[in-house]
């Protein structure tokens, strides 16, 4: 098998343990607070779920391994996006589309992983 489908294979286990940890804190955190804030503190717990794990067992290249504060700031820069992403997502699935918070945050997970492994591997972790 390619490095990269072995890549994408090892990233899909470490998103799903990452949305484990944002659904969970997502679902407790709505219980105080509106949920756009509950699914940024969720979103965030999750993104640095997924950086450690990807770091140590996901990319075999890493291009910025040498300088780990720009490599972890750029992997954060990159999971903004993915933040507001997620976010608008979420919103227009409750809001417009009548979804339950949890499906729209699946939702929000399929689209915002497509996003997230694509432009990490293209920019941080290829050779």
């Amino acid at each position: 098998m390619k490095i990269a489908a072995i890549e994408l294979l090892r990233y899909l286990a470490v998103s799903v343990v990452a949305l484990a940890v944002d659904m969970g804190c997502l679902l407790l955190a709505a219980q105080f607070m509106h949920y756009l804030w509950a699914a940024t503190i969720g979103f965030l717990l999750g993104a640095i779920t997924s950086y450690f794990l990807a770091i140590s067992w996901v990319f075999h290249h890493r291009r910025l391994a040498a300088i780990p504060g720009t490599e972890f700031a750029a992997y954060a820069t990159i999971g903004m996006v993915g933040l507001g992403l997620n976010n608008m997502v979420i919103y227009a699935s409750i809001e417009y589309l009548q979804v339950v918070l949890p499906m729209a945050k699946i939702i929000a997970a399929g689209i915002t992983f497509v996003f997230n492994f694509s432009v990490r591997k293209w920019g941080l972790f290829r050779p």
